[in-house]
């Protein structure tokens, strides 16, 4: 069983900056892909950034430039960030953290229809 939990979020006005967390924990496949999928009211799941265990980074061109991702783990730990600067009212979702047993798919777009887990999400909400 593996265990997300995701941290961070808030409101905040367009233009400022918001950082999520994910601590996933259990049993890990050992080179897992990591990421961040968001989901708005009405609107479909969209994969927002993901992370491979080589480093490798892959985000969505409505991010690409103002988000980051991060991950570093300990043990059967691994942490997972997103950074998120320039923040628009378009941004506002809840953001999941999800994990794949497998590297990372090239169709980031589906990371949350792909992932094996994923957490109960946190809020973001930007304000015009």
């Amino acid at each position: 069983l593996v265990e997300l939990v995701e941290s961070g979020g808030g409101s905040v006005q367009a233009g400022g900056s918001l950082r999520v967390s994910c601590v996933a924990s259990g049993y890990i496949y050992s080179t897992p892909c990591m990421g961040w999928f968001r989901q708005a009211p009405g609107k479909q799941r969209e994969g927002v950034a993901a992370i491979d265990s080589s480093g490798t980074i892959q985000y969505a061109e409505s991010v690409q430039g103002r988000f980051t991702i991060s991950k570093d783990s300990d043990k059967n730990i691994r942490h997972l960030h997103l950074q998120m600067n320039d923040l628009k009212p378009e941004d506002t979702a809840t953001y999941y953290c999800g994990l794949v047993n497998s590297q990372c798919s090239d169709y980031l777009g589906y990371f949350g229809d792909y992932s094996n887990y994923w957490g109960q999400g946190t809020q973001v909400t930007v304000s015009s």
